[in-house]
């Protein structure tokens, strides 16, 4: 019997080329894309409309930043926008977790892949969309405004490179290293800082055009720009100006430093995914590990033992907890010291607009019933009397007034320190706590009359066919409490207009005092509508 022939080996897995799975990433993109666009008409069409928006800012912002070339301290603007642009492509993760799909690398844990080529393939699929379009043009833009002569414009396509995939790679970097954090419930509600960055950007963005527009013009962020055009990527821009100064000196250590943190932000990352594809969930550690004994629980020992204190722990846990609530707080916070610390640095402010934050906070007693949604059936079934009503509603405003203020005292201490009007700090003190006790008053009464549901599962902050009362509930409580703070403005202006500037300084117990009252009265007489409307603020909160 012959000897059979050995069986052939089987052939070994072909490795997949750097190239190929750049192809094959870019693929999965498009059709992520694709897929998302087919789920209905409706997203279909605000993509559609997202493209042509962006695709105009950025025809606009190439041909206005293309048209500062030959205007002097051009590279002003452009170098603290390539900053700009690097700081919001770092931060965007953090607050539109869920923008892209392909952040999510946790979903490449199972499948073959060396962390190098990765990388690569996932820096290459990142250019794929509108921000790196934009980005492109705005990078384009601000090389043409910059770059004179041939070495400057070699330099140009070497820095408009090196700051686009900075940029993309930050994302990448910032995304992969806090995945497990993006894709809980904690780090969804880092959307609600979003608010806050926007604010703090507009403000920037007002104070450096008023900044420019004024006598000096471009030169008066020359000091900014000397120190900016050093920390990369607005370093690669910086040495498109130096090459064409002739500086190829200066140029060559700018271009060094973008070159070096690329290289620093593609290691962080690389190492980062090994960490996450390799490393135990550390929720899952946390959730398995024994409990420690002996750890507090319950209620602070600043709040008192009684259905108030109670009642206040529940309405500032909401606050820290529930995502709506959270992002109306977060959001009256910021822009509350924002517009008055950034107009006044602006010299368009006074002290009293100091007031403004009081007046931001108080509109968070409107509607205190519906952030409860349909678990208000526990709240009203500890509701028996109207003294039960009034001991609710004064608590959910003993908790808002904690946080209030003493906020709003740091803030208008700041506005007297920024307009060096400490003389007026106790008046505007005490009109700033008269408002906030005629908003609490306004806010109980309206929370009792005109509750809406708050829809938790939407981006909507009102249920479907609730518009007009909420519109109803806001303006027509915010007029009713600026009624209720009449007199209190009206003693200001008698003192002023009288030449009593001597006795401003009663407006503080006087305005405190009286503050105080119109909110007890407010609460007093909301409290019997409340007992009464039961069923009804239920059935208006559980909607949507």
């Amino acid at each position: 019997m012959s000897a059979q022939a050995p069986a052939p080996a089987a052939p070994a897995p072909a490795r997949a080329t750097a190239g190929g799975l750049v192809s094959v990433f870019v693929r999965l993109k498009l059709s992520l894309l694709r897929g998302g666009l087919r789920q209905s008409s409706s997203r279909t069409a605000v993509w559609v409309t997202s493209l042509v928006v962006v695709l105009l800012l950025s025809a606009g912002t190439l041909i206005g930043l293309a048209a500062l070339r030959g205007v002097d301290d051009a590279a002003a603007p452009v170098v603290l926008l390539t900053l700009v642009l690097a700081l919001g492509w770092l931060l965007m993760p953090l607050f539109f977790p869920s923008g892209d799909e392909t952040l999510d690398t946790t979903r490449l844990a199972m499948l073959p892949l060396r962390p190098r080529p990765l990388t690569g393939a996932l820096l290459a699929a990142s250019l794929v969309g509108m921000g790196p379009v934009f980005a492109l043009c705005l990078l384009v833009g601000a090389a043409l405004a910059t770059a004179h002569g041939a070495v400057a414009a070699v330099v140009a396509v070497v820095a408009v490179v090196v700051a686009l995939l900075t940029c993309v790679a930050l994302a990448r970097a910032m995304a992969t290293a806090n995945t497990r954090l993006l894709t809980s419930r904690k780090g969804r509600d880092l959307a609600v800082l979003s608010g806050l960055v926007i604010a703090v950007g507009i403000q920037l963005v007002n104070f450096w055009v008023q900044r420019i527009g004024s006598s000096t013009g471009l030169s008066s962020l020359d000091p900014t720009v000397s120190v900016v055009r050093w920390i990369p990527p607005a370093s690669a821009m910086g040495a498109v100006q130096s090459a064409s100064e002739g500086a190829y000196g200066r140029m060559a250590a700018q271009l060094v430093l973008a070159l070096a943190l690329l290289a620093g932000v593609v290691v962080f990352w690389q190492r980062s995914l090994v960490r996450l594809m390799t490393a135990p969930d550390s929720s899952t550690i946390a959730a398995a590990a024994p409990k420690r004994r002996g750890r507090r629980s319950g209620r602070p020992s600043l709040l008192p033992e009684s259905r108030t204190g109670t009642a206040m722990l529940r309405t500032l846990r909401y606050v820290v907890r529930d995502p709506k609530t959270k992002t109306a707080w977060v959001t009256s916070l910021a822009i509350g010291l924002i517009v008055p610390v950034f107009n006044a640095l602006q010299g368009a402010s006074t002290i009293y607009f100091g007031c403004f934050a009081a007046g931001l906070l108080g509109t968070q007693m409107y509607n205190q019933f519906g952030q409860d949604t349909s678990a208000f059936w526990m709240v009203a079934m500890t509701i028996a009397s109207k003294r039960d009503a009034y001991l609710e509603l004064r608590a959910r405003a003993f908790a808002l007034a904690a946080v209030t203020v003493p906020y709003s005292a740091l803030v208008i201490v700041v506005m007297a320190a920024l307009t060096h009007d400490w003389r007026a700090l106790p008046e505007v003190l005490g009109l700033s706590w008269a408002l906030l006790g005629a908003l609490l008053a306004g806010g109980a009464f309206a929370s009792a009359r005109l509750p809406y549901s708050i829809p938790q599962e939407s981006r909507k902050n009102v249920a479907p066919g609730q518009t007009g009362l909420a519109v109803m509930s806001m303006f027509g409580g915010i007029v009713v409490a600026a009624l209720l703070a009449s007199p209190a403005l009206g003693l200001t202006l008698w003192l002023h207009l009288g030449g009593h500037n001597g006795w401003t300084w009663l407006l503080l117990p006087v305005g405190t005092a009286y503050g105080a009252l119109v909110g007890w009265l407010g609460l007093r007489t909301a409290a019997g509508p409340t007992a009464d409307r039961l069923p009804e603020i239920l059935a208006a909160v559980s909607k949507g």
